[in-house]
Protein backbone atom coordinates (compact mmCIF):
# COMPACT_ATOMS: atom_id res chain seq x y z
CA UNK A 1 0.00 0.00 0.00
CA UNK A 2 1.05 3.29 -0.82
CA UNK A 3 1.76 6.08 1.46
CA UNK A 4 -1.21 7.96 0.57
CA UNK A 5 -3.00 9.85 3.45
CA UNK A 6 -5.79 12.37 3.44
CA UNK A 7 -6.90 14.47 6.46
CA UNK A 8 -9.97 16.23 6.09
CA UNK A 9 -12.44 18.40 8.55
CA UNK A 10 -15.55 18.33 8.91
CA UNK A 11 -16.17 21.23 11.21
CA UNK A 12 -13.89 21.09 13.78
CA UNK A 13 -13.56 16.71 13.02
CA UNK A 14 -10.64 15.38 11.43
CA UNK A 15 -11.57 12.61 8.36
CA UNK A 16 -8.94 10.35 8.13
CA UNK A 17 -8.36 8.36 4.92
CA UNK A 18 -5.80 6.16 3.36
CA UNK A 19 -5.22 4.81 -0.34
CA UNK A 20 -5.34 1.39 -0.95
CA UNK A 21 -2.82 0.57 -4.17
CA UNK A 22 -4.38 -3.11 -4.66
CA UNK A 23 -8.13 -1.70 -5.07
CA UNK A 24 -6.64 1.83 -6.59
CA UNK A 25 -9.22 4.25 -4.62
CA UNK A 26 -9.41 5.92 -0.74
CA UNK A 27 -11.06 4.44 1.90
CA UNK A 28 -12.04 6.28 5.16
CA UNK A 29 -11.92 5.90 8.84
CA UNK A 30 -15.63 4.75 10.16
CA UNK A 31 -14.60 5.79 13.51
CA UNK A 32 -14.01 9.64 12.18
CA UNK A 33 -17.32 9.28 10.47
CA UNK A 34 -19.43 8.53 13.07
CA UNK A 35 -18.06 11.15 15.43
CA UNK A 36 -17.68 13.60 12.50
CA UNK A 37 -21.63 13.05 11.97
CA UNK A 38 -22.65 12.64 16.21
CA UNK A 39 -20.16 15.75 16.63
CA UNK A 40 -18.50 13.30 19.42
CA UNK A 41 -14.94 13.48 20.06
CA UNK A 42 -14.86 10.72 22.55
CA UNK A 43 -13.10 7.81 20.79
CA UNK A 44 -14.67 5.20 22.98
CA UNK A 45 -18.05 6.53 22.82
CA UNK A 46 -17.60 6.40 18.83
CA UNK A 47 -16.44 2.70 18.95
CA UNK A 48 -19.46 1.39 21.40
CA UNK A 49 -21.93 3.15 18.70
CA UNK A 50 -19.96 1.40 15.87
CA UNK A 51 -20.28 -1.93 17.68
CA UNK A 52 -23.82 -1.25 18.11
CA UNK A 53 -24.79 -0.01 14.54
CA UNK A 54 -22.46 -2.71 13.08
CA UNK A 55 -24.34 -5.31 14.88
CA UNK A 56 -27.73 -3.91 13.78
CA UNK A 57 -26.62 -3.45 10.05
CA UNK A 58 -25.30 -7.21 10.02
CA UNK A 59 -28.98 -8.40 10.98
CA UNK A 60 -30.00 -6.47 7.96
CA UNK A 61 -27.83 -8.24 5.98
CA UNK A 62 -26.36 -4.88 4.89
CA UNK A 63 -23.68 -4.89 2.21
CA UNK A 64 -22.23 -1.99 3.92
CA UNK A 65 -20.76 -4.78 6.37
CA UNK A 66 -19.26 -6.99 3.98
CA UNK A 67 -18.02 -3.53 2.14
CA UNK A 68 -15.88 -2.36 5.58
CA UNK A 69 -12.37 -3.40 5.45
CA UNK A 70 -9.46 -3.01 8.02
CA UNK A 71 -6.62 -0.66 6.78
CA UNK A 72 -4.19 1.21 8.49
CA UNK A 73 -4.76 5.18 9.09
CA UNK A 74 -2.79 7.56 10.35
CA UNK A 75 -3.24 7.74 14.04
CA UNK A 76 -3.17 11.17 15.89
CA UNK A 77 0.34 9.66 17.58
CA UNK A 78 1.83 9.31 13.57
CA UNK A 79 1.91 5.94 13.72
CA UNK A 80 -0.73 3.91 11.12
CA UNK A 81 -2.86 1.10 12.72
CA UNK A 82 -5.50 -1.01 11.66
CA UNK A 83 -8.71 0.33 11.28
CA UNK A 84 -12.10 -0.04 10.07
CA UNK A 85 -12.41 1.98 6.53
CA UNK A 86 -15.07 1.87 4.17
CA UNK A 87 -14.70 3.65 0.53
CA UNK A 88 -16.45 6.78 -1.45
CA UNK A 89 -19.65 4.40 -1.47
CA UNK A 90 -19.50 3.30 2.13
CA UNK A 91 -19.42 6.56 3.51
CA UNK A 92 -22.67 7.39 1.75
CA UNK A 93 -24.16 4.22 2.88
CA UNK A 94 -22.34 4.69 6.51
CA UNK A 95 -24.02 8.54 6.62
CA UNK A 96 -27.31 7.37 5.55
CA UNK A 97 -27.82 4.47 7.92
CA UNK A 98 -26.74 6.51 11.32
CA UNK A 99 -30.44 8.36 12.33
CA UNK A 100 -28.89 11.52 13.08
CA UNK A 101 -30.62 14.93 10.74
CA UNK A 102 -27.06 15.61 10.83
CA UNK A 103 -26.12 13.17 8.31
CA UNK A 104 -27.27 14.62 5.27
CA UNK A 105 -25.03 17.83 5.85
CA UNK A 106 -22.15 15.91 6.58
CA UNK A 107 -22.52 14.05 2.91
CA UNK A 108 -23.70 17.33 1.74
CA UNK A 109 -19.80 18.35 2.48
CA UNK A 110 -17.92 14.87 1.78
CA UNK A 111 -19.79 14.29 -1.65
CA UNK A 112 -18.41 18.77 -2.13
CA UNK A 113 -22.15 19.46 -2.55
CA UNK A 114 -22.02 22.01 -0.06
CA UNK A 115 -23.13 25.22 -1.61
CA UNK A 116 -22.23 27.99 0.77
CA UNK A 117 -19.95 30.07 -0.10
CA UNK A 118 -17.24 28.15 2.03
CA UNK A 119 -18.07 25.22 0.41
CA UNK A 120 -18.11 26.17 -3.20
CA UNK A 121 -15.42 28.07 -2.70
CA UNK A 122 -12.94 25.63 -1.53
CA UNK A 123 -13.83 23.24 -4.74
CA UNK A 124 -12.53 26.33 -6.37
CA UNK A 125 -9.54 26.02 -4.75
CA UNK A 126 -8.94 22.45 -5.23
CA UNK A 127 -9.03 22.98 -9.25
CA UNK A 128 -6.57 26.27 -8.49
CA UNK A 129 -3.75 23.87 -9.11
CA UNK A 130 -4.75 23.35 -12.84
CA UNK A 131 -5.60 26.91 -13.62
CA UNK A 132 -1.90 28.51 -14.81
CA UNK A 133 -3.94 31.84 -14.36
CA UNK A 134 -0.39 33.30 -12.34
CA UNK A 135 2.28 34.33 -14.93
CA UNK A 136 5.72 33.92 -13.44
CA UNK A 137 6.72 37.36 -13.25
CA UNK A 138 3.25 37.96 -11.23
CA UNK A 139 4.69 35.70 -8.28
CA UNK A 140 4.54 37.94 -5.19
CA UNK A 141 2.89 40.85 -6.48
CA UNK A 142 -0.85 42.33 -5.38
CA UNK A 143 -1.97 41.56 -8.87
CA UNK A 144 -1.14 37.63 -8.33
CA UNK A 145 -3.28 37.84 -5.19
CA UNK A 146 -5.95 39.53 -6.52
CA UNK A 147 -6.37 37.02 -9.36
CA UNK A 148 -6.09 33.94 -6.50
CA UNK A 149 -9.20 35.90 -4.73
CA UNK A 150 -11.03 36.23 -7.99
CA UNK A 151 -10.06 32.63 -8.83
CA UNK A 152 -11.88 30.95 -5.60
CA UNK A 153 -14.13 33.29 -4.73
CA UNK A 154 -15.58 34.68 -8.16
CA UNK A 155 -19.22 34.35 -8.09
CA UNK A 156 -19.49 34.45 -4.76
CA UNK A 157 -18.47 37.47 -3.42
CA UNK A 158 -19.16 40.72 -5.44
CA UNK A 159 -16.07 42.20 -4.63
CA UNK A 160 -14.24 39.00 -5.56
CA UNK A 161 -10.23 39.65 -6.41
CA UNK A 162 -11.40 43.75 -5.95
CA UNK A 163 -9.02 45.90 -3.35
CA UNK A 164 -11.01 46.81 -0.20
CA UNK A 165 -12.51 50.14 0.35
CA UNK A 166 -13.61 50.32 3.74
CA UNK A 167 -11.64 49.82 6.98
CA UNK A 168 -11.62 46.30 8.95
CA UNK A 169 -10.89 44.47 11.97
CA UNK A 170 -11.51 40.78 13.66
CA UNK A 171 -11.17 40.05 16.97
CA UNK A 172 -9.89 43.47 18.06
CA UNK A 173 -7.49 43.69 15.51
CA UNK A 174 -7.44 46.50 12.77
CA UNK A 175 -6.19 45.89 9.60
CA UNK A 176 -4.86 48.66 7.56
CA UNK A 177 -6.95 51.48 7.36
CA UNK A 178 -8.73 51.64 3.94
CA UNK A 179 -7.92 55.30 3.24
CA UNK A 180 -3.80 53.84 3.60
CA UNK A 181 -4.40 50.73 1.75
CA UNK A 182 -2.97 51.56 -1.63
CA UNK A 183 0.19 52.99 -0.36
CA UNK A 184 0.83 49.99 1.80
CA UNK A 185 0.31 47.45 -0.89
CA UNK A 186 2.74 49.28 -3.10
CA UNK A 187 4.93 49.13 -0.40
CA UNK A 188 5.16 45.55 0.14
CA UNK A 189 4.52 44.66 -3.18
CA UNK A 190 8.56 45.97 -3.31
CA UNK A 191 9.69 44.04 -0.50
CA UNK A 192 12.43 41.40 -0.88
CA UNK A 193 10.97 37.87 -1.58
CA UNK A 194 14.67 35.89 -1.76
CA UNK A 195 15.29 33.92 1.49
CA UNK A 196 12.66 32.13 3.92
CA UNK A 197 12.65 35.41 5.94
CA UNK A 198 11.80 37.84 3.31
CA UNK A 199 9.52 35.40 2.21
CA UNK A 200 7.41 35.34 5.51
CA UNK A 201 8.12 39.22 6.64
CA UNK A 202 6.21 39.72 3.19
CA UNK A 203 3.63 37.35 4.19
CA UNK A 204 3.39 38.56 7.60
CA UNK A 205 2.85 42.34 5.64
CA UNK A 206 0.27 41.24 3.88
CA UNK A 207 -1.67 39.66 6.14
CA UNK A 208 -1.76 43.17 8.46
CA UNK A 209 -2.51 45.13 5.43
CA UNK A 210 -5.94 42.58 4.83
CA UNK A 211 -6.60 43.57 1.19
CA UNK A 212 -10.16 42.09 0.86
CA UNK A 213 -13.16 42.65 2.55
CA UNK A 214 -13.24 38.27 3.22
CA UNK A 215 -10.77 35.71 2.04
CA UNK A 216 -7.81 37.20 2.88
CA UNK A 217 -6.23 34.34 5.07
CA UNK A 218 -7.04 31.58 2.24
CA UNK A 219 -5.99 33.44 -0.59
CA UNK A 220 -2.96 34.65 1.05
CA UNK A 221 -1.41 31.26 2.01
CA UNK A 222 -1.76 30.20 -1.26
CA UNK A 223 0.00 33.38 -2.39
CA UNK A 224 2.47 32.31 0.28
CA UNK A 225 3.25 28.76 -0.89
CA UNK A 226 3.68 30.11 -4.97
CA UNK A 227 6.47 32.39 -3.35
CA UNK A 228 8.32 30.03 -1.89
CA UNK A 229 7.99 27.55 -5.20
CA UNK A 230 9.29 30.33 -7.12
CA UNK A 231 11.99 31.46 -4.52
CA UNK A 232 13.58 28.44 -2.85
CA UNK A 233 11.81 25.70 -4.66
CA UNK A 234 9.98 24.01 -1.54
CA UNK A 235 6.55 24.84 -0.37
CA UNK A 236 4.61 24.28 3.23
CA UNK A 237 3.11 20.99 4.22
CA UNK A 238 0.26 22.69 6.04
CA UNK A 239 -0.83 19.61 7.77
CA UNK A 240 2.17 19.81 10.05
CA UNK A 241 1.08 23.56 11.73
CA UNK A 242 -1.49 22.69 14.40
CA UNK A 243 -4.36 25.36 13.67
CA UNK A 244 -4.34 27.11 17.48
CA UNK A 245 -0.93 27.55 17.07
CA UNK A 246 -0.93 29.38 14.09
CA UNK A 247 -3.85 31.06 14.95
CA UNK A 248 -1.27 32.51 18.08
CA UNK A 249 1.62 32.92 15.76
CA UNK A 250 -0.46 34.93 13.25
CA UNK A 251 -1.72 37.37 15.94
CA UNK A 252 1.53 37.39 17.72
CA UNK A 253 3.04 38.38 14.23
CA UNK A 254 1.62 41.52 14.06
CA UNK A 255 4.19 42.58 16.22
CA UNK A 256 6.76 39.57 16.20
CA UNK A 257 7.52 37.43 13.19
CA UNK A 258 9.36 34.79 14.64
CA UNK A 259 6.54 32.25 16.09
CA UNK A 260 5.15 31.97 12.80
CA UNK A 261 8.69 31.32 11.04
CA UNK A 262 9.39 28.98 13.67
CA UNK A 263 5.96 27.27 12.60
CA UNK A 264 6.23 27.40 8.62
CA UNK A 265 10.20 26.52 8.31
CA UNK A 266 10.39 23.10 9.50
CA UNK A 267 6.89 22.23 7.79
CA UNK A 268 8.95 23.37 4.42
CA UNK A 269 8.71 20.20 1.81
CA UNK A 270 10.85 20.14 -1.58
CA UNK A 271 7.82 18.18 -2.71
CA UNK A 272 6.55 21.49 -4.65
CA UNK A 273 4.86 19.02 -7.48
CA UNK A 274 2.97 16.70 -5.17
CA UNK A 275 -0.97 17.86 -6.26
CA UNK A 276 -1.96 15.31 -3.01
CA UNK A 277 0.10 17.46 -0.72
CA UNK A 278 -1.59 20.83 -2.42
CA UNK A 279 -5.24 19.37 -1.77
CA UNK A 280 -4.20 18.55 1.81
CA UNK A 281 -3.10 22.18 2.01
CA UNK A 282 -6.34 23.47 1.23
CA UNK A 283 -8.22 21.63 3.46
CA UNK A 284 -6.07 22.84 6.29
CA UNK A 285 -6.30 26.16 5.10
CA UNK A 286 -10.11 26.18 5.19
CA UNK A 287 -9.71 24.42 8.66
CA UNK A 288 -7.92 27.11 9.95
CA UNK A 289 -10.20 29.52 9.30
CA UNK A 290 -13.71 27.56 10.74
CA UNK A 291 -15.28 28.83 13.88
CA UNK A 292 -14.12 26.72 16.75
CA UNK A 293 -16.58 24.64 18.65
CA UNK A 294 -17.10 24.74 22.02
Amino acid sequence: MANKISIRFYKDSKVRGVWDDEQNKWFFSVLDIIGAINEQEDYQKNRNYWKYLKAKLKKEQSELVSATTQLKLLAPDGKRRLADAVDHDGVIKLAKSVPNNKAMAFLDWFTYSDNSIDGQSRKKAYTFWESNIIADEEVGTVKALQKIHAYIFGGLYDFAGQIRTKTIWKDGTLFCRAEYLKESLEQIETMPQSTFDEIVDKYVEMNIAHPFMEGNGRSTRIWLDMIFKQSLHQCVDWSMIDKKKYLRAMHASTTDAKYIKALLKPALTDQINDRELFMKGIDYSYYYEQEEIN
